[in-house]
């Protein structure tokens, strides 16, 4: 049986990964590879079915790692159904294998495979600006402007309709409320030494967590926690709800500032939807709640204890909901799609700053949840964050 291809990821230490720095234009170089091209292209020496997987022998490491969704292209004949979308199932230096539905036999064609991107649009740009949109329509297809001409950090807006790159209808966040758009950090130093990056994401919304300290690598962390950045629809509890598009991010260009991160956010400070979900007025600024304590850090909050629990050695998830406004006023609007918060303590001590994978639990069983440090950008990392990779994130 096939899995879900719907969320993709990617991180900085695969192989030949996007490189985001202290330059001017790295970052949208980055979003381009992620959102619209992919990356990594590898030609494939051979494929073979067997029992239901497929092994592809390879000669050189490839981009390819465990659960990692890929775009196959060249298959001929009977196999070129494989053709497209395939989520990795292991990844090694010589081979990499996927499940499929096919017959025993050996695949034909000049055979090449990448990263898949998340298969969204670059609708305008300029040098250093682009705008990117969701392709899918059922989605509200916000455009999100990325101004990425400061070598520390981008300008990142979010319009309901735009015109050209520097022109659009009912911008957020509001002026009145941050002029210029959240900061997307990049690195705290500018240098063309890369960090440490993640990348997730599905045709409606994706989130990019930078450990932006100069302390960090493409390889690692560094210990550092990251910060998530979030664009695109929120999870939302009404249906065909057009107005719940999402921008987060921080609100001063202090790279250390974490007032928008969803994991540890305990004001509306660094988050925006688009409107009210009533539909009326302009951009809002929405207020964050967990299963946890008020601004907790995740993977830092004993509202539930230690990790791991001490009746079933488990792992407690909350999904991270946003409002329209103060929660006891205006209660829950939706969901951040593909996003937990842990209100345990002593989580990062057993998963570590870097990006991991582990198998979810309960009502994330049969999915793998990537983990990363949290909730400090200038010292080590004091919690972690979790993020659904396998999918899908929605229902709809």
């Amino acid at each position: 049986m096939t899995a879900s291809t719907s969320v993709k990821s990617a991180v900085s230490s695969m192989v030949g990964a996007p490189t985001l720095n202290g330059t001017a234009g790295s970052l949208i170089a980055l979003l381009d590879a992620f959102l619209v091209h992919g990356f990594g292209t590898k030609a494939v020496d051979s494929a073979q079915v067997t029992s239901g997987v497929c092994r592809m022998a390879i000669t050189g490491a490839s981009a390819a790692v465990d659960h990692c969704v890929i775009q196959l292209a060249g298959v001929t004949g009977s196999g070129a159904v494989l053709n497209g979308l395939q989520r990795v199932k292991t990844a090694a230096a010589s081979y990499v294998e996927f499940a499929c539905d096919l017959p025993d036999g050996p695949l034909t064609g000049t055979i090449t495979f990448k990263i898949a991107p998340l298969g969204w649009e670059k609708v305008f740009s300029k040098t250093n600006v682009a705008v990117y949109r969701s392709t899918d329509s059922a989605g509200t297809r916000a455009y999100y402007r990325v101004d990425d001409t400061n070598p520390l950090y981008a300008r990142v807006q979010m319009y309901e309709s735009m015109t050209d790159v520097d022109t659009g209808v009912a911008v957020a966040p509001l002026p009145s409320v941050l002029n210029g758009g959240y900061y997307w950090h990049k690195r705290s130093a500018a240098s063309a030494n890369g960090v440490y990056w993640v990348l997730v994401g599905d045709s409606r919304a994706f989130v990019l967590l930078v450990a932006s300290n100069a302390g960090s690598a493409p390889s690692t962390s560094g210990g550092y926690g990251l910060v998530p950045n979030c664009a695109g629809d929120l999870r939302s509890y009404r249906s065909g709800d057009a107005w719940s598009a999402v921008l987060t991010g921080a609100p001063t260009a202090t790279y250390s500032d974490i007032a928008g991160c969803v994991f540890s956010a305990g004001g509306s400070t660094g988050i925006t939807l688009q409107r009210l979900s009533a539909g009326i007025g302009g951009a809002v600024q929405a207020a964050r709640s967990v299963w946890g304590a008020p601004g907790g850090v995740s993977g830092a909050d004993a509202t539930l204890g230690a990790y791991p629990s001490r009746a079933d050695n488990g792992l407690r998830l909350s999904s991270i909901a946003l409002s329209d406004g103060a929660m006891a006023t205006y209660g829950p609007r939706g969901e951040l799609a593909g996003m937990y918060h842990s209100p345990q303590t002593g989580v990062l001590a057993s998963f570590g700053a870097d990006a991991r994978i582990t198998q979810g639990g309960g009502a994330l069983v049969g999915r793998h949840l990537l983990s990363v440090g949290c909730g400090s950008l200038a010292a080590a990392a004091t919690g972690c964050g979790f993020i659904d990779i396998t999918g899908p994130w929605r229902s709809v």
